[in-house]
Formats: C-alpha cells, sequence, structure tokens
C-alpha cells in the first residue's frame, strides 16, 4: 500500500500532470514554478515545497495538489475536511435559540410550529450552502 505522505516537490524533476495523466511537468528556469507540455498550464510550488497551485484557473477555488512520491493527491484546506462539525454546530445553535424565543414567547401553539419550522428549513439550507461552499 503506498503511503499518502506530501513529499517536498523537487525542481530537478520531472512530474506527471496533476490534469491530464499524458502531460509532463517540467521546471521553468529562475522561477518556483512549473509548466505543462500539455494543457499548457502552469503551477506554482507553495508552502515551502510541498504543495503544488495551479497559477491560472478558472475555478472560483486554487487548485492545489500534494506529491506522495508517485502520484499527485488533491490538497484540502481544513475547512473543506472540517465542515461536518460546523455544521452540526450551526443547526444545534440556531435550534436552541429557536427553542428558546418559543418556549419564552407568548404565542399559540400553531405559531410556535411555523417558527420552529420556519427555522429548521434555514437550518437545513444553511448546512447545504455550507457543505456546498466547503466541498472542494
Amino acid at each position: 500500500m503506498q503511503s499518502h505522505k506530501a513529499h517536498k516537490i523537487d525542481f530537478k524533476v520531472a512530474y506527471p500532470c496533476p490534469c491530464r495523466r499524458k502531460g509532463q511537468l517540467t521546471p521553468i528556469a529562475l522561477t518556483d514554478a512549473f509548466g505543462c507540455d500539455r494543457c499548457q498550464q502552469i503551477f506554482v510550488v507553495q508552502d515551502n515545497g510541498f504543495v503544488l497551485e495551479q497559477l491560472s484557473t478558472n475555478y472560483p477555488y486554487k487548485r492545489t495538489w500534494r506529491w506522495t512520491g508517485h502520484q499527485w493527491v488533491v490538497a484540502r484546506s481544513g475547512l473543506g475536511r472540517d465542515y461536518l462539525p460546523i455544521v452540526l454546530v450551526s443547526v444545534f445553535v440556531v435550534g436552541f435559540l429557536v427553542l428558546l424565543l418559543i418556549l419564552q414567547s407568548p404565542l399559540s401553539a400553531n405559531m410556535a410550529f411555523r417558527v420552529f419550522a420556519a427555522a429548521i428549513v434555514l437550518s437545513v439550507m444553511l448546512g447545504l450552502m455550507l457543505w456546498l461552499a466547503c466541498r472542494r
């Protein structure tokens, strides 16, 4: 089984392109960058030589990879990995606040149910938005 531990990127070595499997990354002279001979993309080395970042992209988020010694692995941000606890905490906080409002207000039962249902729908929408924002 191969290790997924990141290796430092060496500027003297040609790597396979992370975008296309047939392309080769070659170092660009006098820079901390690589260029692909197939897709013509430029990649910059970041994070003390452990992360390769695509320089020009149409994606809203920067695409980054780590070299494992055999292949490129997508480098994810810390928020992207930990979105589930953020969603759960936000749902519980909103639910708790809504329960406090329902218990302390003289609303009728029907109105309290509507407020509680609206809060649940908003919590689900918030969780979905966080998931969509952090899934990359």
